[in-house]
């Protein structure tokens, strides 16, 4: 595919190495929750929206539908080859199964994150013991200030993006946590975003080598102008599908895409480049406040550094 061609870089992989050094290529292994006690309560502008809408639009929950959905998804991971590990259903951390945000993975290992939302501000537990009883190294604790994992996002292997919009990240966990990155040896940009999209991963996510999905009309011109002066070329998914999670999508690698069924103009224009996307409809959750990539953790991807 034309968009994606540049000179091929050689991947590597060993079974007793997890993290991961970029976002696009093959995964292995993913980190998943179980929705056992999922519901829906306001956690959010995205769910908010749906839930001060539900009465003109007639959306209701349906956690039979949600778990049939949730399945569909794994059933996409697995025909991939990827083994999908989980976090511990928990009914008091009912939202612990948006795997993305308690924890992020890196090449160094495992993020803990310092979530702000009250109903989730203990998922920490369940994504520490799930590093501990996998013996998964930690690396970092954020602690000067909420930090979310929805808002790392390595662009590339050297070169991280974190967000923060106040109400989930805030900048002082997000500038900790850049200085970690940094002290590693790594470049790391810290930027703003509107707390109507919740997460960096809301607004950026990568896809392929030095080519990322975009929401252009989210985000501030001078991170345009930062993205294009280090060569990356952007997929634009206009506002309206990018308000409702289409840039939350998980590359599988191999030009091979996690979608979603809402994200359609996006998923033709992946498909028109060569990509094999798949798209489960995931609107218990996208309505809910998550899309595919707040659902899952990468644990494990062939590295490139």
């Amino acid at each position: 595919m034309s968009v994606v061609a540049s000179a091929a870089v050689k991947t590597t992989f060993t079974h007793d190495y997890w993290g991961i050094d970029n976002e696009y290529t093959r995964l292995t292994d993913v980190l998943l929750g179980r929705p056992s006690h999922y519901r829906w309560l306001d956690a959010g502008p995205l769910i908010g929206r749906t839930l001060a809408n539900a009465h003109r639009t007639g959306v209701r929950f349906d956690l039979d539908l949600a778990l049939r959905q949730h399945r569909e998804m794994i059933d996409v991971y697995e025909e991939n080859g990827v083994e999908c590990h989980y976090l511990d259903a928990d009914e008091v951390l009912h939202r612990n199964f948006f795997a993305r945000d308690s924890s992020a993975m890196t090449p160094w290992g495992a993020l803990i994150c310092h979530m702000q939302l009250k109903c989730r501000r203990a998922d920490y537990v369940t994504a520490i013991r799930f590093y501990q009883d996998h013996r998964i190294p930690i690396w970092q604790y954020a602690t000067a200030g909420h930090f979310e994992g929805g808002d790392f996002v390595i662009l590339r292997p050297g070169l991280v993006l974190i967000g923060f919009c106040g109400e989930r990240s805030e900048r002082e966990g997000s500038e900790q946590v850049a200085a970690f990155v940094r002290a590693e040896g790594w470049e790391a940009l810290v930027a703003p975003i509107s707390r109507e999209f919740v997460h960096m991963d809301g607004l950026v996510v990568p896809l392929a080598e030095n080519l990322l999905i975009v929401c252009r009309d989210a985000l501030e011109p001078w991170l345009l102008t930062w993205l294009d002066g280090r060569g990356f070329e952007l997929i634009d998914v206009d506002y309206a599908e990018a308000r409702n999670l289409g840039v939350n999508v998980v590359a599988l690698g191999n030009d091979r895409v996690l979608s979603m069924a809402g994200a359609s103009r996006l998923n033709r224009r992946m498909r028109a480049l060569g990509f094999e996307v798949h798209d489960p409809d995931m609107s218990m959750f996208t309505l809910g406040g998550g899309g595919v990539h707040c659902l899952c953790q990468a644990l494990r991807r062939e590295r490139l550094s």
